[in-house]
């Protein structure tokens, strides 16, 4: 063998050993899906009779009010709201969906807000299959409906019962989601002329 194909032979070598070495560092776990998107708009549309969509774009003077104020800096180039109206053409209720991204994959939640901008209700669409054990006592103890009510400047402060410490950090999670969909609302929607 010559000496560049050696050279070669060993950079190859090499690159693979550092491949496997990254893959075995991650420790990505497949999502479960609780609820599709479909069903989560359409639960939290309830008495909506007709649907849009609407794309919010936050400009950088927004980005930096919200780090600003709630300590949050939207990172997406736009937000996707699911607009229900009644058979009157009003407003009944509009949808959005939330992700935040942990040390053990993402968790995604649908958040369904009031003409107002108050929570109507949340539901966690989807998260991995590591996370789900601590996220399902959270479920099964309906966690969300502690924020239905709240504005965007409520308290969402994890109020999960008989949890360990990961039930609770994943409590946090979900709640500032929430948050921040309401934030996303007030100052995509609300401040932009409403769902007009």
């Amino acid at each position: 063998m010559t000496r560049r194909g050696r050279i070669t032979t060993l950079t190859v070598t090499t690159l693979a050993g550092a491949l496997m070495a990254c893959a075995a560092l991650a420790h990505i776990t497949p999502p479960v899906v609780l609820v599709s998107d479909r069903e989560a708009v359409i639960g939290l549309l309830t008495g909506a009779r007709r649907f849009f969509v609407r794309e919010v774009r936050l400009t950088g003077e927004e980005r930096q009010a919200i780090q600003k104020q709630f300590g949050w800096t939207p990172e997406e180039d736009f937000y996707r709201f699911y607009l229900g109206r009644g058979a009157d053409g009003q407003l009944v209720a509009a949808t959005t969906f939330v992700t935040e991204f942990t040390v053990h994959g993402p968790v995604r939640v649908a958040v369904g807000l009031a003409p107002d901008g108050k929570v109507k209700g949340a539901t966690v669409v989807e998260l991995t299959e590591e996370t789900y054990p601590w996220v399902k006592p959270l479920i099964d103890q309906n966690f969300t409906k502690s924020y239905v009510g709240q504005g965007s400047r409520g308290t969402f402060k994890a109020e999960a019962r008989g949890v360990d410490s990961m039930g609770q950090f994943y409590g946090q999670v979900i709640a500032s989601l929430i948050q921040r969909a309401a934030i996303l609302y007030d100052v995509g929607i609300v401040k932009h002329g409403g769902a007009g």
